[in-house]
């Protein structure tokens, strides 16, 4: 038998086609985060979407583009991200109507951080592997949203217990910040996002199909085993409760 067809069967399943199962009431759902974009785009400026270039926030930025809303988009550069990511970005930067903005560490704190600390310190302890969270994502974020009214995120409430509630506008933030965080995939499933990304033919990484679902910083992400968690792949040497770099954390 012909080697080729041998190894086309025995190729691994996208994950295009191993998660894409739209929910019974998934065009309300889309109906109602069109809405949700339009009223935040309208009514909230200026106002960013935050990506980390994973399922959910390309489906974001997807419909950022075909709404063609002035929606700026930003993407934390740690470093430290695998070569996936990297080329997706460079991708998505070249064909986005959405301005892609970049924000990266400062170089010097990253120098001192690994000089003192070691290339492997997120392993050493949790503390310093939010001192690397801090340096490589907190410290560039806080530039990213420095004047914003609102921002914009890919959370779901199925991601996580620590996301199950989750809500499409969240005003949480408003008194401390002055800003408000929309979430216009909360109720959203893992195959809504999917049959969404499969429907429109929307570029996304390929560590997807590698079983990851969640991806960050190469050393903080692996791929997960059938039966685990969402979150299991990000910080899998720490307590289940703590899987949070500091983005979304409520203080």
């Amino acid at each position: 038998m012909n080697s080729s067809l041998i190894s086309s069967r025995h190729a691994p399943a996208k994950a295009t086609e191993l998660h894409a199962q739209a929910s019974p009431d998934f065009a309300a759902k889309l109906a109602e985060t069109e809405t949700l974009l339009r009223r935040a785009a309208a009514e909230f400026q200026p106002l960013t979407q935050a990506s980390s270039l994973g399922a959910e926030d390309v489906v974001i930025t997807h419909l950022i583009n075909r709404l063609q809303l002035d929606i700026p988009v930003f993407v934390l550069e740690t470093g430290a991200l695998h070569t996936e990511t990297l080329a997706l970005l460079e991708r998505t930067q070249a064909h986005s109507r959405a301005p892609i903005v970049v924000y990266r560490p400062v170089p010097e704190s990253v120098i001192w951080f690994i000089r003192n600390e070691g290339q492997d310190a997120m392993y050493k302890s949790m503390q310093l592997r939010k001192a690397c969270c801090n340096v490589r994502k907190m410290e560039p974020l806080a530039r990213a949203l420095h004047g914003q009214k609102a921002w914009i995120t890919g959370l779901r409430q199925e991601q996580s217990a620590a996301r199950a509630e989750v809500p499409l506008h969240d005003e949480s933030e408003v008194s401390a910040k002055g800003l408000h965080k929309f979430n216009p995939l909360a109720i959203w499933t893992w195959g809504d996002v999917w049959h969404y990304i499969a429907t429109n033919k929307v570029d996304y990484n390929p560590l997807h199909d590698q079983f990851f679902p969640s991806i960050g910083c190469a050393p903080c992400t692996r791929a997960i085993s059938l039966g685990e968690e969402f979150r299991a792949g990000r910080w899998w040497w720490e307590d289940e409760a703590a899987k949070e770099c500091g983005l979304h954390v409520k203080k």
